[in-house]
């Protein structure tokens, strides 16, 4: 699964959390900080899609396996 960018104001958000009382650092660093987390780990709607996507064939299948399962045990009575 492939990662999609996500854009993040890193200077808006330290303007934010200092308007809320964080000193100017705290600001700072917590803004690289979340930064640095969402290049790495933010999945995207389209990932999500594409994820869901995978997992409804392979459940798909697995059914389908089952289901032929029964039947081949079905005819062995």
């Amino acid at each position: 699964m492939s990662m999609s960018t996500v854009s993040f104001d890193t200077l808006r958000f330290p303007r934010k959390l200092e308007q809320s009382g964080f000193t100017h650092d705290q600001a700072v660093g917590a803004a690289e900080a979340l930064a640095d987390t969402m290049g790495e780990s933010v999945a995207t709607k389209a990932d999500l899609n594409e994820l869901e996507m995978r997992l409804t064939v392979r459940f798909g299948t697995m059914l389908a396996a089952a289901v032929a399962i029964v039947v081949a045990l079905d005819k062995l009575n």
